[in-house]
């Protein structure tokens, strides 16, 4: 067979079989760009046997083709498999569903302590806490707070320190200001 000659039988199968081999690939593959490769790789295969095609529409001809389809998809399918299974860790928690109570009182906490950080926050004058928050909220610099809040930018960083150390004093030593960051 010629090299013009196989292209030509490659083309005629292409047009004739593509569509059918895709929706095979695809039932296997579940996914579209898997499928095309499926059928793209099964197409490499059949080039090196197009010597065995007689017709294009006989019977060995489509049973040649869906048997190569499937064992190319059903190949990658396991493939992938197998690249889940090395790449996803597994760990017995994953299927440890969270205690409600446990998240009741989680929810709980958090809502004791965020109005707890609003009280320290209104403890404090409109200027100290804008520029608490403009810092631990917004991530500001003391220049752009400076800028924002027309003052000079050491006072925006002195306020900011008296402010921080205000919050300490009034919660303790171990509390840090930055869990404003998370109201």
């Amino acid at each position: 067979m010629t090299a013009q000659e196989k292209q030509e039988t490659l083309r005629q199968l292409y047009e004739q079989y593509e569509q059918p081999m895709y929706r095979i690939a695809y039932a296997i593959l579940h996914h579209t760009e898997q499928a095309e490769d499926a059928v793209s790789d099964a197409f490499l295969r059949i080039l090196r046997n197009l010597e065995k095609f007689e017709t294009m529409d006989a019977v060995q001809t489509k049973s040649y083709i869906v048997k190569v389809i499937r064992s190319t998809a059903i190949n990658q399918y396991q493939r992938n498999k197998l690249e889940s299974e090395r790449y996803t860790p597994w760990d017995d928690s994953i299927l440890d569903l969270p205690d409600p109570a446990d998240d009741l009182e989680r929810r709980l906490r958090m809502q004791m302590e965020t109005e707890e950080i609003q009280h320290l926050l209104h403890a404090l004058n409109e200027t100290d806490r804008s520029i608490l928050l403009l810092r631990c909220q917004e991530g500001l610099s003391f220049r752009e707070i400076a800028q924002r809040l027309s003052m000079k930018e050491a006072a925006a960083r002195k306020r900011f320190e008296r402010a921080r150390k205000k919050i300490q004093k009034q919660k303790g030593a171990s509390y840090y200001v930055e869990q404003i960051v998370s109201l």
